[in-house]
């Protein structure tokens, strides 16, 4: 059966309760925020974020990063980044997405959905530009998004807003989404950790906590950066401000850099093994960890890089 056959029986599944759902007393704290069909409590999620699609290594050859090593021990993919271009172009980093060069990537990545693994697209990132053109011209700029998206049979987007993006306009785009792809397809924000926090606003520069109040039934999770300054996963400290300011676990994925070279905030195994077990054995419905990134994750006990997703996978559990 094809993947949209798969993801339609899905959709009609979850349209089907939701409407279930519909006859129910609506929430209205924070806390009572209902999850999307496709994000279950017990998920612990284990995701890759796979930007750097050809590397070139010490003997100046240049490789392509195959991340097909990773299925068995990832549940997702985030691939990008995604950009929105001035002329309305769109590009997976500085190429078009249909170049002859990604060919062979959309067809790993479709082996990997065939096999369970849920890819996503990452939208926007540390490069300026995508999200101001979808706050100054939506009606020109999204239509583009939705067209990639669909052209390659994508389960979902994740909006790594990184420049002045607005409350209002962060609604605006993920209704549009969950309008164009229904309850199935999975839609995900990547702020900063002390964001989610409340000390900071970074990430577009409005309230997680507003949005969550506000759209946290449209939004599946919140892939969350412990590093870079924002917070980081040498200790629960951070998570632990998160859920006091009103995030349940299941709804915070922990991001960290998979390499020193990347990032400050580099967490050693031993002590992310130790803050990692400690959140899994405190919340059974933790939302599991995402890496920053693939190419170039420190191999654990001197593996290849898709062992840091393995080991990965053997702390948070749930697999």
């Amino acid at each position: 059966m094809s993947r949209s056959l798969v993801r339609l029986g899905a959709a009609l599944t979850a349209g089907l309760l939701a409407l279930t759902a519909a006859a129910g007393p609506a929430g209205t704290a924070l806390e009572e925020t209902q999850e999307p069909a496709s994000a279950t409590a017990a998920d612990h999620r284990v995701i890759a974020f796979y930007q750097t699609i050809y590397e070139t290594g010490s003997d100046g050859v240049r490789r392509y990063v195959d991340p097909k090593p990773l299925l068995g021990s990832v549940t997702d993919v985030n691939v990008g980044a995604i950009h929105l271009n001035a002329d309305a172009s769109l590009t997976v980093n500085d190429l078009p997405a249909d170049h002859a060069e990604l060919g062979v990537m959309w067809d790993d990545l479709a082996t990997m959905q065939d096999q369970g693994v849920t890819v996503s697209a990452f939208l926007g990132g540390a490069a300026p530009g995508t999200y101001r053109y979808l706050r100054e011209d939506f009606d020109r700029f999204y239509p583009v998004l939705r067209d990639f998206l669909r052209a390659h049979d994508l389960d979902g987007v994740d909006l790594d807003i990184e420049e002045t993006f607005s409350l209002a306009d962060t609604i605006h785009l993920v209704d549009a989404l969950r309008a164009d792809f229904g309850p199935d397809f999975v839609v995900t924000l990547t702020p900063v950790a002390t964001d989610m926090a409340g000390r900071s606003s970074f990430s577009g520069g409005f309230s997680y906590a507003e949005l969550e109040r506000q759209a946290g039934d449209r939004i599946d999770w919140y892939n969350t950066q412990f590093y870079c300054g924002w917070g980081d996963l040498r200790t629960t400290t951070v998570y632990d401000q998160i859920l006091a300011n009103g995030f349940t676990p299941g709804r915070v994925v922990a991001g960290t850099v998979t390499n020193p070279g990347n990032c400050s905030g580099y967490v050693d195994p031993a002590t992310f093994d130790a803050t990692v077990g400690t959140l899994v054995d405190r919340h059974p419905d933790f939302g599991g960890v995402f890496g920053w990134e693939y190419f170039n994750s420190v191999g654990y006990d001197g593996g290849g890089r898709e062992s840091w997703f393995a080991h990965v996978a053997d702390v948070v559990g749930g697999r």
